[in-house]
Parts: structure tokens; sequence; C-alpha cells
């Protein structure tokens, strides 16, 4: 028999999150490991009346097929700056696309030499501004999930039954009427979304921050769960040379299979001009000296949702934590207003506290995980 909260996920993925049409073109990615979710997925595809397309093995772009490993040991530099056609095919082409993360080994790139990395990172800067092109304006819809597998569990430091509980109640998966949930989660957010509009300033201060940021002109983002899966933020790009201050990070940060650990920042006029971890720092500068855009944020947000209520070493769930706030180096999303251009794109994740406060203009506007405006 399958199991339910596997069957709510995937229309949640094809009927909410994606819209999924008749006639649309839709590619389906995903490993061996996820086959549940995908083969409930493809069924829901084909009964909107869409036309499924299935990338097994694969995870998500670049289209490795599972070989990353090999790939990163053996391609030489003009391989590592080949942009796989099936990859530029979807996402100039294609109608949407359902990601179902499933790894067997989330640390198979960490052994990998960092340059090559940020070679490939660069490789793929143009595919991935027609990504977030494409996307912003919903020509593309996507949708990013992921199937409980045994190595997701262990990072998490949970068995595969309890996190695989953790995983659909986070989605709300485990309840029969998710979509319209999800619904309310976005009503709430936009409340918050539109009494930010036109709003200038932002003073961040905490245990582990002190920031100042400009967002004038900028656009905070509903994110609702028509993405990533599990949702709950809202989100902007900060003016890029408005950054002042320093931040140090509650969590690891999980990159390419690299976990960075003790990381803080310090910037100037939006660039960070210091930073230091404690665990893997040359890999650190090494993707921060991607690009002339990896060194400013692309994006700065208010995690919202309070089913995720521990760390895991997923970005997918952790970035959403309710009672933290994170922000990316490198590129931005244009939606938001962020003319940030970069090859990564790479979330850094830090705790509020009880204490920690989001001033806006001259409100306090959040407080210690709550939002304190009427």
């Amino acid at each position: 028999m399958s199991e339910p909260r596997v069957d709510r996920l995937a229309e949640i993925l094809v009927s909410y999150s994606c819209e999924i049409q008749p006639k649309e073109y839709v590619a389906i990615y995903g490993s061996p490991l996820a086959e549940p979710l995908l083969r409930s997925v493809f069924s829901r595809v084909l009964k909107a009346g869409a036309y499924p397309y299935t990338f097994l093995g694969y995870d998500v772009f670049p289209a490795y097929a599972g070989f990353d490993d090999v790939f990163f040991e053996e391609a030489n530099e003009d391989q590592l700056r080949h942009v796989y056609r099936t990859d530029e095919l979807v996402l100039k082409e294609f109608d949407a696309a359902i990601f179902v993360r499933s790894q067997r080994n989330t640390r198979n790139l960490s052994g990998v030499d960092p340059d090559k990395q940020r070679i490939r990172a660069q490789a793929y800067s143009e595919v991935n501004h027609v990504y977030f092109q494409r996307g912003a304006s919903r020509e593309f819809k996507w949708a990013l999930t992921l199937f409980p597998t045994e190595a997701y569990a262990q990072d998490a430091d949970m068995s595969l039954d309890e996190y695989a509980d953790f995983v659909y109640g986070t989605c709300y998966a485990d309840q029969e009427n998710a979509a319209e949930i999800w619904r309310g989660i976005h009503d709430e957010q936009e409340a918050l979304v539109e009494w930010l509009a036109g709003k200038k300033s932002v003073r961040v201060k905490g245990p582990n921050v002190d920031l100042t940021l400009s967002i004038e002109g900028r656009t905070f983002d509903n994110a609702d769960g028509k993405n990533n899966m599990p949702d709950g933020e809202i989100y902007t790009g900060p003016v890029e040379d408005s950054v002042n201050g320093w931040v140090r990070f509650s969590f690891p940060a999980v990159h390419r299979g690299n976990e960075v650990d003790g990381v803080e920042f310090e910037f100037k006029d939006g660039r960070i001009e210091k930073a230091t971890a404690s665990k893997n720092q040359d890999f650190l500068i090494r993707m921060l000296d991607t690009d002339d855009g990896s060194r400013f944020l692309g994006e700065w947000a208010i995690g919202t949702n309070h089913r995720i209520d521990r760390f895991t070493k997923q970005i997918l769930f952790d970035e959403k934590i309710g009672g933290t706030i994170h922000m990316a180096v490198g590129r931005g999303y244009p939606e938001t207003g962020s003319v940030n251009e970069s090859g990564i794109h790479w979330d850094f994740i830090c705790d509020m506290g009880d204490d920690g406060e989001i001033w806006v203009d001259d409100d306090l506007f959040y407080r210690g995980g709550e939002f304190l405006i009427s």
C-alpha cells in the first residue's frame, strides 16, 4: 500500500506548488531512492493533462545522473565548463520542473577540489540567470522537495522513521487539507510583506549579529510553498552596497558536500571584507572569491516555519527555522529587485535568540522569533 503522506506531498507539488496545467512540459528529477514519490508525482502530472519527462538518477542541476564524484574527479577544464544541453533545454523551453532530492551520501563531494567547484559554478552562471529570470515571472514553474533517506536522517541525528515524520510534518503532508494550510500561510506572510512595502532601512541586533542594510526600492517575496516544499520565509535582496556590520552564524553551512562551521562575516559598504571559519575556512574563502558578486548579499530573509524546530544540515529546511534569519552570498532573486550576479547562491543561518530584534525604519518589527506589527 502506498504511504498517504507521500501521495499528499505529490499532490501539493503538482496542484499547489506548480499548478500544472494541460499540455505543459514538466521535468521530474529524482533518484531511484525516491521512487514512491516520483511515481506519485508522475501519475498526478498525467492526470493534470500535462507531459511528464522523467530524469531518473538526477537530483538537481547540473545533471550528473548521480555521478557527481566521478565527474569532478575525472573532468578536465573544458568538461568542467561544459553546460549540459538537457539542462539548457529544460530551463529554456519547459513549463515546469519538480526536483526531488534523495541522496544516498550527502558528503560525496567533500573531497572535491574547491577550484573545480568554483569553475563549475562560473560555467553555470548564464544558465542560472535564465532559471532565476524565468522563475521570477512564473514563466517557468518549479518546486524543490526532499524524500527521506538514511543519509539525511543520519545528518539530522534521527532514525529514518523519525526523519520521515519530520519531513512530512514540515510540509503539512500529514494533514488532509495541506493546500488550504499553505494558502493560510500565504495570507499571514502577505500581511508582513505588504507592511514592509516602501520601507527603507533595516537594523538587525542580537547576540550573534549587528547589521544595518537598505531595502529601499526592494520587494519582499512571500515564500509560501510555490517553489520550496517545505517553505516558510519572507525574503528580499538588500541594496548591494548598503550592508554594514558583522554577523556570526549559529549553524554549520553545508555547500556541495562541504561543511563550514563557525563562520563570521564583517561587511563594509555591502562587501564581505573579512570572513573567518573554525572549520574549512579555505573552502569558504575560495567560494567567496568565485566572482565579483560572491562577496555581496543576494538575499536577506526571516524564517517563519515553526514546525522546523531543529537544525538538520539540509538548507531546504534549516533556512526556514522559525526564530532565525538567513542571508545568501552571491546571486540574488530578480523579483526582489536584486541585481547581484554570481555563479553561487549560498545561505548562512543566524539564530536570533530570545532578544534578537529587527527594526525597520523606526519601528520594532520583530523580537525573539515573533513579529510585532499589526
